[in-house]
């Protein structure tokens, strides 16, 4: 085995470990440590990617070389190596772009908590993507939902208190869901790893078994996991979330937490139940009518908003519905099309979010529309991501957002007259409405108060937040010109991603 294929294990223990001696460091001490692994997390994947591309093939680890039904496993192809590059990378650069605001709503001596708490985020989120096992993902859930409820805690007030419950209960609803579906599946199949189980659930399929506890199970799967990834309607605990959140909390939050359940709910389809049996059970109907509701009524939310971090919160909630509607299609197309929005928005909304946080910082830590008003006057380097962000999230050509409208379309000429009726449809009203609500936001960053409010107050850029905000208009023009490289490689990762 070449060295590069221990890096996903690696990944996962080092994140695991990085949080550990995070929590007993200083602030600036776990700060240096967790901004140090992330960004050696981000070479090894990219690492990982390169073997991939070039093996054209996937490969399975086995922890400590016990194979099926004993052992454990993660299995890594091109597309889990592409999802993980990045997604390190985002983590990395949402916490440098918000670094100013974590110490300073951090109480004293506790910002190595929240590095804590990030490292075990990212070691879930590693685990999430690689993993061959149904329990060990369930495990992940758990950390994942414990750190993100922590991240968004960080403020102590009692408005972040009720977020965070309210987070935390609709995320232990998902997990309960979750975990009802492995334990059925496992006493029908007697497995736990992925491959084992699809051979038993084919073969019972095959043979007219267990066909109702399936259907249930089924069900439990992706309600679960869809409550846990905030698609309408299970989404109305995310913009209290969002609201009340530092900035590197709500990127984070919405550019990777919930991508990680919906990458897990794509491996069950693909993996464990089969993609066939997903069709003759008529889940992907399902997914696809609450994706183009949450496409819809999320931008419709976003639009009578005045709050910026609830209005990005709403706006993710559609963003959500597109990945769904690509599942919902139900073709390679429309599932290429969800991936590439898995990557698109983690490249976007995290770069609004921490804007957002600019934007606070000279307008007397107010986020309603008027308070910002002249925001990107004030703070150039912020009005500049920003419209970057929005534009990708218009669907305008060349920028990352623009590739998803486009594999989406691409996705719905493959598909049944009225799939593909509804689907150009619901494109179509959400791209106005993205527009109805973007604009006029970058009107007001660059319209100058009457009154002269804050006036005087100019962005004093911290290097951190500079080169974050840089990565990610670089990262975001990247992705949409170099749209047919990363296609072509999420495409060549679905066709490994199957049995």
């Amino acid at each position: 085995m070449a060295l590069v294929q221990n890096f996903p294990f690696l990944t996962i223990v080092f994140s695991l470990t990085c949080g550990v001696f995070c929590a007993v460091l200083s602030g600036q001490g776990a700060k240096r440590l967790c901004l140090g692994w992330l960004s050696l997390a981000t070479v090894m994947s990219a690492a990982v990617l390169a073997f991939t591309l070039k093996a054209d093939g996937s490969f399975i680890y086995r922890m400590g070389k016990w194979g099926a039904p004993w052992g454990n496993e993660i299995r890594v192809g091109v597309l889990e190596a592409l999802m993980a590059t990045v997604f390190s990378g985002v983590m990395l650069l949402s916490l440098l772009g918000g670094m100013g605001h974590i110490f300073a709503d951090c109480e004293p001596g506790k910002a190595n908590l929240y590095f804590t708490m990030c490292s075990l985020l990212m070691s879930s989120l590693f685990a999430l993507i690689y993993t061959n096992d149904l329990f060990t993902a369930y495990v992940f859930v758990e950390i994942n939902t414990i750190a993100s409820c922590a991240l968004v805690m960080l403020r102590d007030s009692e408005r972040t208190l009720v977020a965070t419950t309210r987070y935390l209960i609709m995320s232990l609803l998902g997990s309960g869901l979750f975990l009802l579906g492995i334990v059925t599946l496992y006493g029908i199949t007697g497995e736990l790893l992925m491959e084992s189980i699809a051979a038993k659930v084919q073969a019972n399929f095959a043979a007219g078994e267990y066909s109702l506890p399936l259907t249930v199970i089924i069900g439990f799967f992706s309600v679960g996991l869809a409550v846990k990834s905030a698609l309408f309607p299970f989404h109305s605990w995310l913009p209290d979330a969002h609201g009340s959140a530092t900035p590197s909390s709500s990127a984070i939050l919405s550019g990777l937490v919930l991508k990680g359940y919906i990458i897990v709910l794509i491996k069950i389809f693909y993996r464990v139940i089969g993609l066939r049996i997903i069709m003759v059970e008529q889940v992907s109907q399902f997914l696809f009518l609450f994706g183009v509701l949450a496409m819809i009524l999320g931008s419709v939310s976003a639009l009578r908003e005045r709050d910026l971090k609830r209005m990005l919160a709403y706006s993710s909630i559609a963003q959500v519905g597109y990945i769904y509607v690509g599942i919902g299609l139900h073709s390679e197309l429309g599932m290429v099309a969800a991936c590439v929005q898995i990557l698109a928005h983690a490249l976007t909304k995290p770069m609004l979010f921490i804007c957002a946080g600019g934007f606070m910082d000279v307008s007397g830590g107010h986020k309603n529309f008027a308070a910002i008003t002249g925001a990107g006057l004030r703070d150039p380097l912020g009005g500049a991501a920003f419209s970057v962000g929005a534009l990708s999230m218009m669907g305008i050509p060349f920028f990352a957002g623009f590739v998803t409208k486009l594999e989406l379309t691409r996705g719905a000429l493959d598909s049944g007259p009225v799939t593909m009726a509804v689907a150009f449809a619901a494109i179509a009203v959400s791209t106005l409405l993205n527009a109805l609500y973007y604009i006029p936001i970058l009107f007001n960053l660059y319209t100058r108060p009457r009154d002269g409010a804050y006036a005087g107050v100019h962005a004093r850029y911290r290097w951190d937040y500079v080169l974050a905000l840089a990565a990610f208009i670089v990262l975001n023009f990247g992705f949409g010109l170099g749209s047919e490289a990363v296609v072509g490689a999420v495409r060549r990762g679905l066709a490994m991603f199957g049995m």
